[in-house]
């Protein structure tokens, strides 16, 4: 962990219902150029199945006010793979109160 901080535009907050509770994520832009929503987030599965930090997830751009999310695209960070990389952690907002079964599990240990 190096503790430091970068600062991504956030263009808003997308609200969405999963398993009957409603629930919010906040994503950020990691490139103005090719502008897609970036979710890093926390479950339930993390550390029980997942990656105990959390995983990353891209989204289209709304249309028409509307994001599509699929979880099942939700995969691991590249600090997974190797001791040698830094991954950013989930902002608490994006630390969801339930499991996401769905996306890429935990990969093992480095």
């Amino acid at each position: 962990m190096l503790g430091t901080t970068e600062t991504m535009q956030a263009p808003g907050y997308v609200k969405f219902k999963l398993r009957g509770k409603e629930l919010t994520l906040e994503p950020v832009i990691e490139d103005p150029a090719d502008p897609q929503l970036f979710f890093i987030f926390r479950d339930k599965t993390s550390g029980k199945g997942t990656y105990p930090a959390g995983r990353f997830l891209y989204a289209a751009m709304p249309k028409e006010g509307k994001v599509t999310l699929d979880f099942n695209r939700a995969y691991n960070p590249p600090c997974v793979f190797t001791p040698f990389a830094t991954c950013p952690l989930p902002p608490q907002q994006n630390r969801l109160p339930i499991a996401v079964k769905a996306g890429e599990k935990n990969y093992g240990h480095h």
